[in-house]
């Protein structure tokens, strides 16, 4: 997507090879015009999979989920990284390693919102070694439910996670490729990778 490849360029912030950094437009301030894009894109993109839940990881993933949802009308749930006093019976729950944060957390969906008649388009900020996908692919399973594919807003490409997804099967979309990174300089795939 070549709007979110501009962005990038623009205004993220190459911290190390394997750090990128978006908050001054999707992960801490958010862009409202790129995210009602991005949400077209992945519309446009899973339009004919029959979704019927948008599942996403707070909070990086809820502006894109919602845009999406939105164009979809579908609704979104997000899976909770901290304990809520409202949420504590009736969850699926699978942990979750964050690369950046170098933490593991159970992530929580209360099984109010996900069953087995559900087709659920999973969405995420970014992908880089797949463990975010893949605890929300484990409460998709936990849940019953089909899974319709993974929308990635950017992917590491030269870290394993989407070649992990993708050799399992899983339908990847992924609207901005990394190739390589390193500060002052990004480079995108043109197309995914095999």
């Amino acid at each position: 997507m070549k709007q979110l490849e501009e962005k990038i360029l623009a205004d993220g912030r190459v911290l190390s090879e394997a750090v990128l950094k978006v908050d001054s437009f999707l992960n801490h301030q958010i862009d409202p015009a790129l995210m009602q894009a991005i949400g077209e894109e992945f519309a446009s993109r899973f339009k004919a999979a029959g979704v019927t839940k948008i599942l996403t990881i707070e909070s990086s993933g809820i502006a894109p989920a919602v845009m999406t949802g939105l164009l979809l009308g579908v609704p979104v749930v997000f899976a909770r990284k901290r304990k809520s006093l409202t949420l504590t019976d009736g969850l699926y729950s699978a942990p979750v390693h964050s690369f950046t944060k170098n933490e593991t957390n159970d992530i929580s969906v209360s099984r109010d919102f996900l069953g087995k008649d559900d087709v659920v388009m999973i969405i995420d900020d970014f992908l880089a070694n797949g463990q975010a996908a893949l605890g929300l692919l484990d409460i998709v399973e936990q849940a019953g439910a089909a899974c319709a594919g993974i929308g990635i807003v950017i992917e590491k490409g030269f870290q394993p996670g989407g070649k992990l997804l993708r050799d399992k099967g899983i339908r990847v979309e992924t609207l901005a490729n990394i190739k390589w990174m390193e500060p002052g300089h990004v480079e995108f795939y043109g197309e995914v990778p095999n």
